[in-house]
């Protein structure tokens, strides 16, 4: 059985997530912005042993914790390949404007790689559009998507940023992620959850 735990970090309330292994307690960890002493707390009080750390994309609310994560605990920091200049540019990911620190990624994963971690098999769909690497982590065993800052409830993610691209997104959503069963639980970057058939129902964004 797998539970899943969200935190709020940072000043701009991103959602962080620990889904664990109920039977072994190992997990993986999904975009740790901030708050890294926090997060780290919470593994050790859960008695969690964290086995990687899976980033949607390199912008500083969703990684400048994921360093002081990997050393305290041998976690791997995953990513996706289209991301990797991003992870070196302080002013493309922001970590720059907000003195926060980017991580070294251990590993990139291309689209459609599938992961196998505590239990689980984890897909990668590059979702382009937030940034030019964002992807999405989907557990079809437990219909669920970890979207960052693709889509959210009821929207989608700014592209005003550096590498952000509005068509790109938008065709990110309807050509990716609407091809997922409506009971597919989002968990996004920011924001309460949803599902895909909701989002296919009521997101403006879906053509």
């Amino acid at each position: 059985m797998f539970e899943l735990k969200r935190y709020l970090v940072g000043e701009i309330q991103t959602n962080c997530y620990i889904l664990y292994n109920d039977d072994t307690k190992e997990c993986i960890m999904v975009d740790p912005g901030d708050e890294g002493k926090r997060l780290y707390k919470i593994l050790e009080d859960e008695g969690l042993t964290l086995k990687a750390i899976l980033i949607t994309h390199a912008h500083f609310d969703h990684i400048c914790a994921a360093q002081f994560i990997a050393d305290k605990t041998g976690a791997k920091i995953i990513a996706g390949s289209d991301e990797k200049e991003s992870f070196l540019n302080d002013v493309i990911n922001l970590t720059g404007y907000y003195h926060g620190q980017s991580p070294k990624v251990d590993v990139f994963y291309d689209d459609g790689d599938e992961i196998s971690l505590i239990g689980l098999s984890i897909k990668v769909i590059f979702t382009p559009g937030h940034t030019i690497g964002s992807v999405c982590y989907y557990i079809d065993s437990e219909k669920l998507l970890f979207s960052g800052d693709t889509l959210f409830n009821y929207s989608v993610g700014r592209t005003d940023f550096p590498t952000g691209d509005k068509d790109a997104i938008v065709r990110s959503l309807n050509d990716r992620l609407m091809k997922l069963d409506d009971d597919v639980k989002v968990m996004p970057g920011h924001g309460p959850d949803t599902t895909i058939g909701f989002e296919r129902e009521n997101n403006p964004f879906v053509l």
